[in-house]
């Protein structure tokens, strides 16, 4: 009998790489399927994703199909996740179709089992057609990111009367604290201080004067753009991969909601651009030029604007934001690769290559151009 191929990940790159978590055993998986008493006896594990934060699979049991996570618990403690599991309750009674979470024998949404955090989901309805795709890769097609826009901003509105506050301090989350600030380097230096692995991997840059820099260049009118928003929980991970698709290609499934988190409308669609209308992976790789796909952001916009209605003055806000609404996120990710993983290479990646190399495409002209192209493209 030949050996299985070993179970890969995906990293930074396009490479796929050793994880850091290892693979959901039989074992495992049974020892936390015993606390959901819903979820019935492991028949078997018939699918193990290459998604590198966590370990995932999808379980097949007497009484169906789920996907049980395991988190390492300095990522997500039970209490860490039940604020996400909140917000996904909140969208389902909404009509938001989201997976089921199942409940342990304690009520809980998340429960601890030896010296991990797991949670279980039931198998949301649809294809999952970007099931292998890197998370930084663009749709299929323009009617993709037309749905997916249409998707959004059904999410969004159903999001509204959901009242939690923003999340506690923790790893890989999409928080909300500088973009919206008058002082973006204060906030920048606070945030910093609350993260002693962060703290420590920045100390011998020379890190103010580049994120000053960055706000210098990007940052005018960014406050602005963000004030008197709506207070929204929103995804903050939007990409094709983390929805489920029917047969006519529109989004039968939104799920993933370990990014979510309270910033605004505006923010998330910004962030729903960053994520699939530019081909990241292939930044450095000779064709930075064309790496920008404007039409894939406008049937975004487009199909969003079927739903909640946009004008000028919306898409001119979000394009101020976009260049750098990735930079909460990027500092959560050092902190991440420093801190809980302690890999010192792929923190550095997550600075040079993502925090500052995404930043800086954007004061490039064809950075420039892309951000022009979409203001004064069509609305719908």
């Amino acid at each position: 009998m030949a050996a299985s191929a070993p179970h890969l990940v995906h990293g930074i790159g396009t490479t796929l790489k050793p994880p850091t978590w290892p693979a959901i055993t039989h074992d495992n998986a049974a020892a936390a399927l015993a606390r959901f008493p819903v979820a019935g006896q492991l028949e078997a594990l018939e699918w193990h994703s290459p998604r590198p934060f966590s370990a995932a699979a999808r379980v097949r049991t007497t009484r169906g199909v789920f996907v049980l996570k395991r988190h390492h618990p300095a990522v997500r403690t039970p209490a860490g996740l039940a604020e996400e599991h909140a917000f996904i309750a909140h969208l389902a009674a909404a009509g938001i179709p989201v997976p089921e979470i199942l409940l342990t024998d304690a009520g809980t949404s998340a429960i601890a089992v030896g010296d991990w955090t797991y949670e279980l989901h039931r198998q949301g309805a649809g294809l999952d057609l970007y099931r292998e795709r890197l998370s930084w890769t663009p749709f299929f097609s323009a009617s993709h990111a037309h749905a997916a826009g249409a998707s959004l901003a059904r999410l969004h509105a159903a999001s509204r009367g959901f009242a939690a506050p923003a999340r506690a301090v923790q790893p890989l989350v999409a928080s909300f604290n500088i973009l919206p600030s008058t002082d973006p380097l204060a906030a920048t230096e606070a945030y910093v201080a609350a993260r002693p692995a962060l703290a420590a991997f920045l100390e011998p840059r020379d890190w103010r004067p580049a994120v000053a820099r960055l706000f210098a260049e990007l940052g005018q009118g960014v406050p602005a753009a963000l004030a008197g928003r709506e207070a929204l929980w929103t995804h903050n991970d939007w990409h094709p991969s983390n929805v489920l698709w029917n047969a006519d290609g529109q989004v039968e499934t939104v799920f993933d909601f370990g990014l979510a988190d309270r910033t605004c409308a505006v923010h998330d669609l910004a962030t729903a651009i960053e994520r699939t209308a530019i081909d990241w992976l292939e930044l450095g790789q000779g064709r930075d030029a064309t790496i920008g796909d404007p039409e894939t952001a406008q049937a975004l916009l487009a199909g969003y604007a079927t739903v909640i209605p946009l004008d000028r003055g919306e898409v001119a806000a979000l394009l101020r934001v976009l260049p750098l609404v990735h930079f909460e996120f990027a500092l959560s990710e050092i902190d991440y690769f420093a801190g809980v993983v302690g890999d010192a290479e792929q923190a550095s990646v997550a600075w040079d290559q993502y925090l500052l190399g995404h930043a800086d495409w954007f004061t490039a002209p064809h950075g420039q151009a892309f951000l022009n192209t979409i203001e004064h493209g069509p609305l719908g």
